[in-house]
């Protein structure tokens, strides 16, 4: 035994240990609130750290140029242990700068960017507005008014609180021939009798299940969190799966060849019928009506209260399909990118395409929103690049704020959701049950 203990000593000395670490590298722009005039340069300011001290010995390839574009300019160079500025350029119109930085660390690329903004709020949208833009969707409304709304409500008694009760609903949906849908949530109402303002919470992108919005419901609103599939939104998860990547992959560019076919149009008439339950639920309040979603959601929330004249406000985080034909005019576009390959299989740069586009393009949307709004998101999101969500945003003419998390991307932040919340919350002048 003796013998063996001291071979283990000798494979492992004593004072061996091994080190390990989430390196972290940090891109920040000259200015504290990223902000320039066009004309003016910027310098981006690039470190690696390792357990909150600089890397030793690192390289950084860095690329500086306009968000979601082919880039201006790419160096690998040494990254001194004080970390590195480089110079970024400029812009000469408005939009935003981009630098990303990547490190190469035991076999690990880390990376960190920064976008720096040149006069946001002169970006104007690339997308047309169809001049019957207002009739095709009067027409698709009347059509969806036509079908009762057949609403089927399951009890969901393990999604629930003690202030609140869940349930499943279903609802007659316009469907993508002749044969209508089905529009599938989950409602959470107060317990307490009364009467009470309501929240419709529209998903971001992919296909999963939902369990509802229990504490809101428990502060004095009636919650209603849709999915957009038209399919049962508390299956197992396994189900889920198997949709996103078979039948439902790439569900955003179905039908795109043609404005009656497009697979957005079931989803957006989707969103005003789940409104037509919630207006007719016994404890609603009859006037406060909001609704709410990030990336998809935020774009649904922007085309629900553009859709909708019972929505009185909404709260929407990054809203995606904006501006998406910038890519048309070489500029960054907004989620999906379907635009943004010019040739290959990738590319959907058709007429019929780009035709249908604009009758969904949130931006056409936001230009007819007239009720309250707060908008949030951050300078680095890849996914929703603030070009394209700033394109929107500038042309609503209603009463509208804009809550940034700068170094955000495609999330969101504590104090950010925590704003929001408040935000919803106060405009619908929820906590007093049974008002």
């Amino acid at each position: 035994m003796l013998r063996i203990a001291l071979l283990a000593l000798l494979a492992f000395p004593l004072a061996a240990q091994d080190r390990i670490g989430a390196v972290q590298v940090r891109v920040s722009t000259d200015r504290p609130d990223w902000r320039y005039e066009p004309g003016q340069p910027v310098r981006f300011r690039i470190v690696a750290t390792q357990d909150g001290h600089p890397l030793d010995g690192a390289r950084v390839t860095y690329r500086t140029g306009p968000e979601m574009m082919p880039p201006a300019a790419e160096r690998t160079v040494p990254l001194p242990a004080a970390g590195l500025t480089v110079e970024g350029g400029t812009m000469n119109e408005a939009g935003f700068l981009r630098c990303i930085a990547t490190v190469e660390h035991n076999g690990r690329t880390y990376r960190g960017l920064a976008t720096a903004a040149f006069r946001p709020e002169a970006i104007q949208p690339t997308q047309e507005n169809p001049s019957d833009f207002d009739a095709f969707w009067a027409a698709a409304k009347a059509e969806l008014a036509k079908l009762p709304v057949d609403a089927k409500v399951t009890p969901l008694p393990g999604y629930g609180n003690a202030a609140a009760d869940c349930y499943q609903v279903d609802l007659q949906n316009v469907g993508s021939g002749a044969a209508p849908s089905r529009f599938y949530g989950v409602l959470c109402e107060p317990k307490a009798p009364g009467k009470y303002p309501a929240l419709l919470s529209v998903p971001g992108a992919g296909v999963r299940p939902y369990r509802g919005l229990a504490d809101m419901a428990a502060k004095g609103i009636v919650t209603f969190q849709v999915g957009i599939h038209g399919i049962p939104v508390t299956m197992d998860p396994s189900v889920y799966d198997v949709l996103r990547f078979g039948a439902l992959a790439n569900y955003n560019t179905y039908g795109l060849d043609h404005r009656d076919r497009y697979y957005y149009r079931r989803v957006y008439l989707g969103c005003v019928r789940a409104n037509d339950f919630l207006t007719s639920h016994p404890k609603f309040d009859g006037t406060n009506l909001a609704v709410t979603g990030g990336s998809q959601g935020g774009a649904l929330s922007i085309v629900t209260a553009a859709l909708d004249p019972r929505v009185r406000g909404l709260a929407a985080y990054y809203p995606a399909l904006s501006d998406v034909t910038g890519y048309l005019r070489n500029r960054a576009g907004g989620w999906p990118h379907m635009f943004r390959a010019a040739d290959g299989p990738l590319s959907h740069r058709s007429q019929d395409k780009i035709e249908t586009s604009r009758y969904y393009d949130v931006v056409n949307f936001a230009r007819r929103v007239k009720v309250p709004g707060l908008y949030t998101w951050g300078f680095n999101d890849e996914t929703c690049p603030p070009t394209s969500m700033y394109s929107a945003y500038n042309v609503i003419p209603g009463q509208k704020k804009l809550l940034l998390a700068l170094e955000t991307g495609h999330n969101n932040i504590p104090e950010q959701v925590a704003e929001v919340q408040a935000w919803l919350e106060r405009f619908l002048g929820s906590g007093a049950a049974g008002r």
